[in-house]
């Protein structure tokens, strides 16, 4: 992508009124635009990375065997009467149509997947099998101050297991912790297993937490095993109970979170099946989210220095930001521009994943400081000092050091897969 082309306007300052980190760096350097409290526009490069760690998630869901929909964000009040959740969840959004009807703008999707799976299950040779989606929804947030940690409206992964015994749906949730921590990790994000109040109907649930003193939510860890457990469910525990060691007090962001809900909402769809035994049961369900958006605004939170972002390769908009640095020579402009063109076209055709700053009337300054605020893995520069030999002057955006290497050797640098 050529950046003459692209709508994109940085910010030198914070946007007045923002407080929270990753929503400074991310309008500042152009990735979205904050339209009100706890509601962004995702400009190109936002949208790029929401769809880099929506393609990671979408991979893991596949390899769970989980199959995708796409459920209606506009739901019925009788299926949150149903679960009696319509006066219960407060931060449901309630709309009123025209015509009288009464919806809900979907936070979550129990009271709409649950009576779906009622017309696809009859009997236990229907089970196991999983349903997810990536869809935005809706919450009437108190404070929305976190920018994109907690919003009024978000994307999320949210995925809907249906069991027909305990063992499987046991055996499924394992094999969702370990797929979710190789999707934060694949984010460059290392997520701790930590126990979480499981509500009425389980003893614990798992939230995956990101160690940042930005978090919200306060765990005590053990960095010797790996033990956490959130503050709201530690009762009177101050040693690790697998080794004993001391626990820490650490805080952390919420990246994903899983639940045994077990029959709590096939109770009241009366979603069931038929067993092997001729008799009716019903249908346990475990559901497991990931905020989409939230990983966004966790990954700059995590990484960042004074200078701006600093994305992992796995979710940066482009892996390579291309400068052409001219020095005001018409002669020697006229070589950068070419030899920067020509790698640009060398990289366009190999399929490389490259945002080329070919901009005129913008100094060399402000071409250079943008690049770290958006911060793209890997920064090329073509300028008077490396067009004699063809060279180029490389650095990683994560390191200080700069190597110059000759523009030929570039496939033997960075290899394509």
């Amino acid at each position: 992508m050529r950046e003459s082309q692209l709508h994109l306007k940085t910010q030198k300052e914070a946007p007045r009124g923002e407080t929270s980190l990753n929503a400074s760096l991310l309008v500042r350097a152009g990735f979205m635009e904050k339209l009100t409290a706890g509601v962004y526009n995702f400009l190109p490069l936002g949208l790029r990375v929401l769809t880099k760690i929506e393609g990671i998630v979408r991979e893991e869901m596949q390899k769970l065997g989980a199959e995708e929909i796409l459920m209606a964000s506009l739901h019925p009040k009788k299926n949150w009467q149903v679960t009696k959740r319509w006066q219960q969840f407060d931060a449901l959004f309630k709309v009123k149509s025209r015509f009288g009807q009464m919806y809900a703008l979907g936070p979550t999707h129990e009271e709409v997947v649950t009576p779906l799976a009622q017309k696809l299950v009859s009997s236990y040779r229907d089970l196991p099998f999983a349903l997810f989606q990536i869809q935005t929804k809706f919450r009437d947030e108190p404070r929305s101050r976190s920018g994109l940690l907690r919003g009024k409206e978000f994307i999320m992964k949210d995925l809907y297991s249906f069991h027909s015994q305990e063992k499987d749906l046991d055996i499924y949730y394992e094999k969702v912790k370990k797929s979710y921590q190789r999707i934060f990790k694949k984010c460059g994000l290392e997520s701790i297993i930590t126990e979480a109040s499981g509500g009425t109907f389980a003893r614990f649930s798992h939230e995956f937490q990101v160690i940042s003193p930005q978090g919200e939510d306060t765990i005590y860890y053990c960095p010797h095993c790996g033990f956490a457990r959130n503050k709201e469910v530690i009762g009177s525990l101050k040693k690790c109970p697998h080794c004993s060691r001391p626990l820490q007090k650490v805080k952390g962001i919420e990246v994903g979170n899983i639940f045994k809900l077990k029959d709590k909402y096939s109770r009241p769809f009366h979603l069931q099946f038929l067993g092997r035994d001729g008799k009716k049961h019903y249908v346990l369900m475990g559901c497991y989210g990931i905020g989409i958006t939230r990983l966004a605004g966790v990954i700059p939170e995590i990484h960042h220095d004074k200078a701006g972002i600093i994305w992992p390769p796995a979710v940066a908009p482009y892996l390579f930001h291309l400068l052409s640095l001219t020095t005001g020579n018409k002669k020697e402009d006229k070589i950068i521009n070419q030899q920067a063109d020509f790698l640009y076209q060398k990289m366009q055709k190999e399929g490389r994943e490259v945002l080329y700053d070919d901009r005129k009337n913008i100094s060399n300054g402000k071409k250079l400081v943008e690049a770290d605020l958006i911060g793209l893995p890997y920064r090329i520069v073509i300028s008077g000092k490396t067009i004699k030999g063809k060279m180029m002057e490389i650095k990683q955006r994560k390191s200080k050091a700069k190597k110059i290497r000759k523009i030929k050797d570039f496939d033997k640098i960075f290899k394509l897969k």
